[in-house]
């Protein structure tokens, strides 16, 4: 996909009088023109995501924040990868930020002022305390948001891991990050319509940052999402099946270890014959990795 994310390129002039079918077709091969676009990014995006991954290793002292910034519909995508985070990885609120421009309060809708702002982002990071424990995302199509250069300037200054992940070569976002990710998604179907092609490879990419970045940090097991919160009774049967399939156990006694447990890590220790008042010193041993723990565990047995 050719062009920058603002050109009107002239391969969809008249766009408003083709056929829907002609119209749904040429978006969806935006689609996945931005999707592909994504690949190129991957080795940069391994270095952040092991970046990211050391400065928040988790541990008894472990406070780092990951903190994710944007404006718009750029924003607005961050802020979902943000907010789904919690529910399916656990990952703690106190260690979660979503820096917004214009606020989290939408009942105006989004503000297009505020992005241009970049001492209102540079204010927020610092009214946050971001410092060095912690890790920025910010998120701008076209790499030129003021307030998300503000951000991720004013974070790297204080010492923070920052990536930025924009889908224009040389914008300011890359040049003030650490980690730049560029997604040359190109030319828009629709111009300048970023929430299209430009919005679609933002969430890949963070779909791929953070899925691996909490693989990393031991909230999955195998390719189970161990450190789901059991919120309703889907989840909760979840919770019951890997259980029993980690500890090799039937569900009846996966059920009643995560009813006396209350969570999948500490009911496979339990299964493992970790006593439940070791289970809490285990995990934290191992830095909250469940495969960590259950080893340490069966060398303990052994070595008694």
């Amino acid at each position: 996909m050719s062009g920058t994310t603002e050109d009107a390129t002239s391969r969809f002039r008249g766009l408003d009088t083709w056929a829907t079918a002609d119209v749904l077709s040429a978006l969806l091969d935006g689609q996945m023109r931005a999707t592909a676009a994504c690949l190129p990014a991957l080795p940069g995006l391994v270095r952040a995501t092991e970046a990211a991954a050391a400065r928040l290793a988790q541990g008894p002292d472990a406070r780092g924040r990951l903190v994710y910034a944007g404006a718009g519909s750029s924003g607005m995508i961050a802020a979902l990868d943000a907010l789904e985070l919690g529910p399916t990885f656990d990952w703690p609120t106190d260690r979660l930020l979503v820096l917004l421009a214009g606020g989290l309060d939408l009942s105006r809708g989004l503000s297009g002022a505020a992005e241009d702002d970049e001492g209102a982002g540079r204010a927020e990071v610092a009214a946050k305390g971001v410092d060095a424990a912690d890790v920025v995302v910010g998120v701008s199509a076209s790499g030129s948001s003021a307030y998300t250069v503000g951000v991720v300037r004013e974070a790297r200054e204080r010492g923070a891991v920052t990536l930025g992940i924009a889908s224009m070569p040389g914008s300011p976002l890359l040049a003030a990050a650490e980690h730049p990710i560029l997604i040359e998604t190109g030319a828009e179907v629709i111009a300048g319509s970023t929430r299209l092609g430009a919005g679609t490879a933002q969430k890949v990419v963070l779909n791929l940052f953070s899925s691996a970045l909490m693989t990393a940090l031991g909230a999955v097991y195998d390719n189970l999402m161990i450190n789901v919160r059991p919120e309703n009774a889907k989840l909760r049967r979840r919770c019951v099946a890997m259980v029993a399939r980690i500890a090799a156990v039937d569900e009846t006694d996966a059920a009643e270890a995560l009813a006396r447990h209350g969570d999948v890590r500490r009911s496979v220790l339990g299964l493992a014959g970790v006593p439940e008042d070791g289970i809490d010193g285990v995990l934290a041993d191992a830095g909250g990795n469940l495969r960590r723990a259950l080893a340490a565990a069966r060398v303990d047995r052994r070595a008694r």
